[in-house]
């Protein structure tokens, strides 16, 4: 009995030796491989990721009010007719 003993002892620590060296190998592997991902360049066909267009500059409120009363002024003195005040008043308003 004491034969089997020793046996299944060295097979317990054995096991969990392989077991543990494995999972080592597989940790360091994994970090190597992530490692060279980061480091790697990148292809040189690759395009560059296209970048969305800045967002137009923003008419503060004074700038706009300026705007519509030069516009009102253009449409009292008969310059502007009444259409294109209101297509020339909706763009300053949206803009």
């Amino acid at each position: 009995m004491p034969l089997l003993r020793g046996i299944a002892r060295t097979a317990v620590v054995a096991g969990t030796a392989t077991a543990v060296s494995n999972r080592v190998s597989r940790r360091q592997g994994n970090r190597w491989a992530n490692q060279q991902a980061q480091e790697a360049p990148p292809p040189q066909d690759a395009e560059p990721a296209p970048q969305a267009p800045p967002p137009p500059p923003r008419t503060d409120t004074n700038t706009k009010l300026a705007q519509l009363r030069e516009l009102g002024q253009l449409r009292d003195s008969g310059v502007v007719d009444e259409a294109e005040f209101e297509l020339q008043k909706s763009q300053i308003l949206n803009s």
